[in-house]
């Protein structure tokens, strides 16, 4: 190809399966004059798989501050940078935004390759509804955290998707199941790779399962269907949820966010959010 005109290319690369590049991209990493990536290492071993000899240059959490600088010059000079991440579309969980954004800020030429995607992969394998989803990202490493996260998260009528480091999925699964009740779910793991595995079924079900299983090996993604994709709570897993609710949140909050995430009627919650109120008063 041509040598490509002076800009940020934000280029996606396989999430797994290093067939999962598109034609475009491979032209751009063979035409650009520089490769950011987050690990050389790993996109190192992507690039001799395709016979590209792109240099590589280090752009990650660690060193981002010092080396957005160095980029944006290269690309004001007129350079093409093609931004890559260890896996799928960069700037999803890496430090890309802030050199796309600060790239723009200068008027600089961005432009998006797109391509492989490990949240939209894993929706699409769930089976869970895909008309309106919400992208969270990793949800906190502690408990308590984790639970006000998942609060939050509570009432919003879309599909939630979640990524998950292996050794914290069996706890994270509880919580979920705790703050969510039963919402249908699927854990999916090693999304296009050989031994690619979706587990679906209510989230209790499934944190019973790695409860007992332990962790699973691989990269984790987590899809949870919206309000109402679950079986309806008895009156003790409700008690349940408002009493986690109300350890962190005010009663009119507690009951909005139980009320949201289980589908039950408000008014049935905020009349157990008051019994309970009474009963610890």
């Amino acid at each position: 190809m041509s040598k490509p005109a002076p800009g940020l290319y934000l280029t996606a690369v396989p999430i797994g399966n290093a067939g999962d590049i598109t034609l475009r991209a491979l032209d751009l990493l063979r035409g650009a004059d520089a490769i950011a990536c987050e690990d050389t290492r790993t996109t190192g071993k992507l690039m001799s798989i395709h016979g590209i000899r792109t240099k590589l240059i280090p752009y990650h959490e660690h060193n981002a501050a010092e080396m957005r600088p160095q980029i944006l010059r290269r690309v004001a000079e007129g350079q093409a940078i093609a931004l890559v991440s260890d896996a799928g579309m960069p700037l999803i969980s890496d430090p890309g935004y802030k050199l796309a954004r600060a790239a723009r800020d200068q008027g600089l030429a961005v432009t998006c390759l797109p391509g492989a995607s490990a949240p939209l992969t894993a929706l699409l394998l769930s089976g869970l509804p895909s008309d309106r989803f919400l992208f969270a990202g990793f949800p906190p490493p502690k408990s308590a955290a984790r639970r006000t996260f998942l609060l939050e998260l509570a009432p919003i009528a879309a599909t939630l998707i979640l990524f998950e480091a292996p050794h914290r999925l069996p706890e994270c699964l509880a919580d979920l199941a705790a703050v969510l009740g039963g919402r249908e779910a699927a854990v999916t793991r090693e999304l296009t790779k050989l031994f690619e595995e979706v587990r679906r079924g209510p989230l209790p079900e499934l944190a019973a399962h790695y409860a007992e299983a332990g962790p699973p090996k691989g990269e984790i993604v987590i899809v949870i269907g919206p309000p109402g994709a679950a079986a309806r709570p008895s009156e003790a897993d409700l008690a349940g949820q408002l009493r986690r609710a109300l350890a962190s949140m005010s009663l009119r909050d507690a009951v909005e966010a139980v009320a949201a995430a289980t589908g039950e009627p408000k008014r049935e919650v905020y009349r157990l959010a008051l019994d309970l109120a009474g009963d610890e008063g």
